[in-house]
């Protein structure tokens, strides 16, 4: 199979690469927004009926392993990934054309409220409540760690419409205005600078209109969208990666300790190939993420995305420690933009389940794991 890029692909990657590079290390706020937007990298995974350009998963790719090398704060993940796979594989026709313009021209931002307090990395541990209402639905709950939770102008919402903590069944989405009576938010910055907030709905009554997909049919869409926003993060920790390992060659080439660099020592060119080899294996997960994001079988998607997640931690952790270790003290202090790449790393490892967790998700659902 070829995985080179094609022509339209590479010059993607080049001009999203130089539009990047006008913005200063960590890379954020409302001038990187509006070039992201203006670039059409908001509209690249909506179909083109809808105001977007139908870039593929490999369109997606390349932009998030440039956003991982340039360390992008701004939430393209919660908004465009997470928000707009809700509305495309969940929402109304009304809903569709009501909010993917907004998403597409980068004019309204949106965030996925999953998690909650003690839920670890289950989708369906979940105790908001929808109780059924004249009109609608009044929803009410606490959920933590919404990440763009802190900007976004509306969030999708997991809540119970039946069913108990823990049930596949009984789950519904709803689109809620983050402005709306009773929504509260409290902002806050990630370890790793990313904008966040947890979001409390004390009674806030959503319209049936707004719903996402079935009434208690809602974990197949969230299912969908949460593999998609992992096979989206793989890529952007490819990104993250080959910079750690690119800071580690420069700097163990230039370093010298008793007039040699510490590039001549054999023992430390053993590691920096270890770390190269699994930047490379890594790099072949995420293409194959890239790949089974599209498929429609939920069950075959799900332990592609579980096993890509969990190379994709195991190396991460390997080229951020030994990054750490080559670089000596250095490597250690928050000003040097290695500890932010390594911070970056680590909570894409935690984001929707670290290595271990999907491990053991492949386990459970019977796949091979001593193949990874």
């Amino acid at each position: 199979m070829d995985f080179d890029l094609s022509e339209e692909q590479a010059i993607l990657k080049q001009s999203v690469e130089r539009m990047l590079e006008r913005h200063a290390l960590p890379r954020g706020g409302r001038e990187l927004w509006r070039d992201i937007s203006d670039m059409g990298l908001t509209a690249l995974p909506f179909p083109e009926n809808l105001g977007g350009l139908g870039g593929s998963s490999v369109e997606t790719m390349i932009v998030m392993e440039a956003f991982g090398r340039a360390l992008v704060l701004e939430p393209y993940v919660p908004s465009v990934i997470l928000g707009g796979a809700c509305l495309m594989h969940g929402a109304s026709l009304q809903l569709r054309d009501a909010f993917i313009p907004g998403v597409v021209d980068g004019s309204l931002k949106l965030a996925l409220a999953t998690a909650e307090i003690g839920s670890g990395f289950s989708q369906t541990a979940i105790e908001t409540r929808a109780i059924e209402s004249a009109g609608g639905f009044v929803v009410t709950g606490r959920k933590c760690v919404v990440l763009g939770g802190d900007e976004a102008d509306w969030v999708v919402v997991s809540a119970r419409t039946g069913g108990g903590a823990g049930d596949e069944t009984g789950v519904t989405l709803f689109i809620v205005n983050a402005a709306s009576e009773g929504v509260t938010r409290q902002l806050y910055r990630t370890q790793d600078n990313q904008g966040a907030a947890e979001i409390s709905f004390d009674g806030v009554h959503v319209t049936r209109e707004h719903i996402i997909g079935a009434i208690g049919g809602g974990m197949s869409v969230l299912s969908r969208a949460v593999d998609t926003g992992i096979a989206a993060l793989c890529a952007e920790a490819v990104g993250v990666m080959s910079r750690m390992h690119e800071m580690t060659l420069d700097y163990i080439k230039q370093r010298k300790q008793f007039g040699a660099p510490l590039g001549a020592n054999q023992a430390l060119q053993h590691r920096a190939a270890e770390m190269f080899i699994a930047l490379e294996q890594a790099r072949s997960m995420a293409i194959y993420a890239a790949i089974m994001v599209a498929e429609e079988d939920a069950g075959n998607r799900g332990r592609g995305i579980h096993a890509a997640k969990a190379e994709i931690g195991r190396a991460g952790r390997l080229i951020g420690e030994q990054a750490v270790q080559l670089h000596g003290g250095i490597g250690m202090t928050s000003e040097y933009p290695l500890g932010k790449y390594y911070k970056r790393m680590t909570m894409i490892d935690l984001t929707f389940g670290d290595a271990d967790h999907h491990l053991a998700e492949l386990a459970r659902k019977g796949a091979m794991v001593g193949l990874l």
